[in-house]
């Protein structure tokens, strides 16, 4: 529940900055509406786009370490 947008507080004329509706566009072509200070933003990932959300993310092993975990671990148990 917003007091401010229902009118039952009021804010100082002036001071604060204007709060409106804004655009985020992604390089992928997704556009969010949401409301910020701010103007019109420009990103360059999103959840859509990004791999850990789409499921397509690379673990990289570096060294042999995972194998050499998984290794110790089959003689615990």
């Amino acid at each position: 529940m917003n007091l401010v947008r229902q009118g039952v507080l009021r804010l100082k004329e002036g001071i604060h900055p204007q709060y409106k509706e804004v655009t985020i566009k992604c390089a992928c072509g997704e556009e969010v509406k949401t409301r910020s200070t701010k103007g019109d933003m420009h990103v360059e990932i999103c959840s859509k786009c990004h791999p850990f959300f789409t499921g397509k993310q690379k673990f990289v092993d570096a060294g042999g370490r995972v194998d050499k975990f998984k290794k110790r671990m089959e003689g615990r148990g």
